[in-house]
């Protein structure tokens, strides 16, 4: 297989880095199969949804390295990662991928506290005397 390229997937502040080998369709972050490593059912969900719009058979298996951030964090730079590798796997997959929003990075982050504030939106309460 010609794609060695290591897929990245970002959100938050994580960092998921998917390599791919020959296997029955495994999902195994940091050394642990994903549904020990992410507790929630719905975060090893999440990981699943690129594999379901696509009906990707089990052939791979894919190796996930993340770093950063929080557990739903991570889960949606797996997610992001794993569409595309997909993608590169078949670019027949592009289309279905794109319309269910699964190849989009999503820019929220946490907005930094300003300056002489309590926090990044809240101000300090007003006295009138």
């Amino acid at each position: 297989m010609k794609n060695d390229r290591i897929n990245v997937g970002r959100r938050k502040s994580s960092i998921a880095r998917i390599n791919l080998k020959k296997g029955n369709g495994k999902i195994i972050i940091n050394n642990s199969p994903a549904k020990d490593y992410f507790k929630r059912d719905s975060l090893v969900m999440m990981l699943s949804q690129p594999l379901e719009i696509v009906s990707f058979t089990g052939k791979f298996d894919f190796i996930v390295n993340v770093r950063g951030g929080g557990l739903s964090g991570q889960a949606g730079a797996v997610r992001l990662g794993l569409s595309k590798k997909l993608e590169q796997i078949d670019p027949s997959y592009r289309s279905a991928l794109k319309k269910a929003g699964m190849l989009t990075r999503d820019a929220r982050v946490v907005e930094r506290k300003k300056p002489g504030q309590p926090g990044a939106r809240k101000k300090f309460q007003f006295s009138k005397r």
